[in-house]
């Protein structure tokens, strides 16, 4: 394998900028269990008004930012509704019902994503043998659907739905900036429409960790109960708060360089003879499948043996995910490869 790896698994991978790294080094901290790391609350201060939201709380990882939400929402034998195809179902080992005792209702959206009808079908009648359904979760974008994501059109409806019915509106919106790239969308139109939103800052943002948590103050200060509840509290985190600035003011634009990137693999792909299936790529997430007698996991060992890695989606599924590590000469040297596949 060769030393210059080209890593597609995820846009986890990321590493901190020097500017990035400049930034974290010269952060001015504190203990943030008692709130007073100022970098932590510069950020938390500055996500929350960038979506017209009262408060925000910095976290270690996005399904923390999750579970967290599902806890206050909701009591104990009630119900979230999403997709099956949504990361606190499929990615995050039971917690809505290990930390909150809730149920969750899976709905088959098209490419992961919810309408009005569909949730207000799914909503229980009010029966003793029922689970309450009291949350509606949204992911956007969706990364088991190949990063498709919603307008905000289309969740204006699921909105009105649940205010009408009673329900809260959660958003993981782990990749919530890909998704505003591609739409056009604010996030102050998106701050008006959910009751909490989570994003992720080491994602296709480029930060080492963290996410955040955005809602009411009352929502936040229940939201930082059960964060010191999931072992959550923090003390200088400022270090990598101060990470999490940097990408939410100089990295959200350039996202559009990675959903590019993106769709130039997917043509390079479909001219291959045993790619099928390629996903539509909406923005930086890239899922197709193999045919036989090539496996997901044959084809992963043959792009390591040329320095190339990506994740199995599935037997004969792979996923490519493109990021700010991933340069100009990587594309160039990953076409290459890949067009000289038989």
């Amino acid at each position: 394998m060769q030393t210059n790896t080209i890593n597609l698994i995820s846009d986890t991978v990321t590493k901190p900028s020097s500017a990035m790294l400049e930034a974290m080094f010269s952060a001015s901290v504190g203990d943030d269990v008692f709130g007073e790391d100022p970098t932590v609350n510069e950020l938390q201060s500055f996500a929350a008004e960038m979506f017209g939201m009262e408060a925000g709380l910095f976290c270690p990882s996005g399904t923390m930012t999750n579970q967290i939400a599902l806890a206050v929402h909701c009591k104990r034998l009630e119900e979230v509704i999403c997709d099956w195809h949504s990361h606190i179902f499929q990615y995050e080992t039971g917690g809505y019902a290990s930390n909150s005792g809730i149920a969750i209702k899976l709905l088959h959206g098209e490419h992961g994503k919810l309408t009005a009808p569909m949730i207000e079908e799914a909503i229980n009648p009010v029966y003793d043998w029922l689970p309450k359904s009291s949350l509606v979760v949204l992911e956007n974008t969706v990364n088991k659907a190949g990063g498709s994501y919603y307008q905000l059109s289309e969740i204006l409806p699921i909105q009105q739905l649940c205010k009408e019915r009673g329900l809260k509106l959660h958003l993981d919106g782990a990749r919530l900036f890909n998704a505003l790239v591609e739409s056009k969308d604010t996030t102050m139109e998106y701050g008006k429409v959910f009751d909490s939103i989570s994003i992720c800052l080491s994602k296709g943002l480029g930060a080492p960790v963290g996410s955040l948590l955005l809602g009411k103050k009352d929502f936040i200060l229940q939201a930082k109960r059960q964060r010191k509840a999931m072992g959550g509290g923090m003390r200088q985190a400022g270090y990598l708060a101060a990470a999490g600035l940097f990408a939410l003011q100089h990295n959200v634009e350039r996202l559009a360089k990675d959903h590019e990137n993106a769709r130039i693999l997917a043509t390079t792909l479909g001219g291959l003879s045993f790619v099928k299936n390629i996903r539509p790529v909406s923005t930086n997430i890239l899922i197709f499948d193999v045919e036989k007698p090539r496996t997901a996991a044959s084809f992963l060992e043959e792009l390591l043996s040329k320095g190339i890695k990506a994740s199995a989606f599935g037997p004969q599924t792979v996923r490519f995910v493109t990021h700010l590590d991933f340069t100009d000469e990587m594309l160039e040297r990953t076409i290459k490869i890949l067009s000289q596949m038989l």
